[in-house]
C-alpha cells in the first residue's frame, strides 16, 4: 500500500517495493496522489520500473549458491551430492559474477565450459540446480532480478540409458567370485537387489519390523522420491530374509555404510573380471526380469518405485531371445488347442 501524507497544500505520496527504490511525488488532490501511486505499482508488477541495481551489484552468484546450500539443499533426500555439486560450482569464475551482470548468454559460456570437462548428465544436473537457485531467489528470496537467466536456456541432452544386463554367465561369474575373503554380506545383498530392484540405499535403509516374512512383502520408507511402498517378495528374496542373521544391536537388515558397500562391490567385481558392471545394473536387470516373467506396467511401478512410464522404461531392457522363446510356448500352446 502507499504512504499518502499532507504536506501544507500538497499530498504527497510514497511508493516502496522490495527490491525497488523507493519513489515519491507531490500532487494537489489525494485523488490524483493515489492514482499516481496505484500506477506505479501496476508498473512494479509489470516489471516496468527500473530495478535496485545497487542491490544486484552487490550479490554474487555465490551469494545466492552458498545461501542456496544453507537453507534448500539440506531438506533434499539428494543433499550430500548436491552440496557436492555446489562446491564445484562455486569455484568456477561464474560465482564471482554480480547478479546485474547476470544473463542467459553468460549461462550458456558456462554451460559451454563446464562441457569441456565433464559428462552432458553432470553438467545438466548442475544447471537443474542453478535454475532453480535463481526462481528461489527471486520468488522467495527478493531478489530483483526481472527474470531466470536459465529460463530459456538449452540444456544438454540426457545422458542415453545404459541398457546393460547381467547375462547368465555374468551372474554365475559373479556369485562365484564370492569367496572367504569377500564380505559376509556380499551374497545376500546382491541377490535381493536382483530380486526385489531395490536401490542399494533403500536395501541399505529396511529394518527388520520393515520385512513381513509371513505375507512375504518389505515395506520401503526411505526412498528417492520420498514416496514409501511396500513392495513383494519373490521366493528367493523371501529365503534370503529369512537366513540371514539378526543383529541384536542394530534394527536394520545390514547395517552398513553406502561407501562400505561401494568398496566392498568394486573388490569384487574386480574380481569377478566385470570392470563395466555398475550395482545400479542390478537394479535393471530386475526391473527387466519382472517385465519378462508377464508382471503389468503398475505391477511392475508398484516393484520399482517409479511413477513415471518414461522413467521406467528407462529401466526396462528386454532381451529379445527370450521374448522369442515365449512366443515359441505360446505358438505350441495355440497349436495343441487346434489340434
Amino acid at each position: 500500500m502507499p504512504t499518502i501524507r499532507k504536506r501544507g497544500a500538497t499530498w504527497q505520496v510514497q511508493v516502496r517495493r522490495s527490491g525497488y527504490p523507493s519513489i515519491s511525488k507531490s500532487f494537489p488532490t489525494r485523488a490524483d496522489a493515489l492514482a499516481w501511486a496505484r500506477e506505479k505499482e501496476r508498473a512494479v508488477d509489470r516489471s516496468e520500473l527500473p530495478l535496485n541495481v545497487r542491490q544486484l551489484k552487490l550479490t554474487t552468484v555465490a551469494d545466492l549458491l552458498t545461501r542456496y546450500a544453507s537453507e534448500i539443499t539440506p531438506a533434499k533426500r539428494g543433499a550430500v551430492s548436491e552440496r557436492s555439486r555446489i562446491r564445484t560450482m562455486l569455484t568456477h569464475k561464474l560465482a564471482q559474477m554480480s547478479l546485474n551482470n547476470m544473463s542467459g548468454a553468460i549461462v550458456a559460456r558456462y554451460r559451454d565450459d563446464r562441457l569441456k570437462h565433464v559428462q552432458s548428465a553432470s553438467v545438466r544436473r548442475e544447471l537443474i540446480i542453478l535454475r532453480h537457485v535463481f526462481e528461489v531467489a527471486i520468488r522467495e528470496w527478493a531478489i530483483p532480478l526481472a527474470k531466470n537467466p536459465c529460463s530459456q536456456l538449452r540444456f544438454p541432452q540426457d545422458a542415453r540409458a545404459r541398457e546393460r544386463r547381467l547375462l547368465g554367465y555374468e551372474e554365475k561369474q559373479l556369485f562365484d567370485a564370492i569367496g572367504p575373503r569377500t564380505a559376509c554380506y556380499m551374497r545376500a545383498l546382491l541377490t535381493l537387489l536382483v530380486e526385489t530392484g531395490m536401490r542399494r540405499g533403500e536395501l541399505l535403509s529396511i529394518c527388520w519390523n520393515d520385512v513381513d516374512l509371513v505375507n512375504r512383502t518389505v515395506r520401503i520408507l526411505n526412498t528417492k522420491n520420498g514416496h514409501p511402498r511396500r513392495i513383494p517378495l519373490t521366493p528367493v528374496a523371501t529365503s534370503t530374509l529369512a537366513a540371514l542373521t539378526r543383529a541384536s544391536d542394530d534394527r536394520r537388515v545390514f547395517p552398513l555404510s553406502s561407501n562400505a558397500v561401494r568398496l566392498a562391490w568394486e573388490r569384487l567385481r574386480k574380481r569377478a573380471s566385470l570392470p563395466d558392471l555398475r550395482l545400479h545394473d542390478l537394479r535393471h536387470e530386475a526391473v527387466s526380469r519382472f517385465f519378462e516373467y508377464g508382471l503389468s506396467v503398475p505391477e511392475v511401478a508398484l516393484i520399482s518405485g517409479h511413477r513415471e512410464l518414461k522413467m521406467l522404461s528407462r529401466y526396462t531392457h528386454l532381451q529379445p531371445e527370450r521374448i522369442a522363446n515365449k512366443l515359441a510356448q505360446i505358438s505350441q500352446l495355440d497349436a495343441s488347442h487346434v489340434a
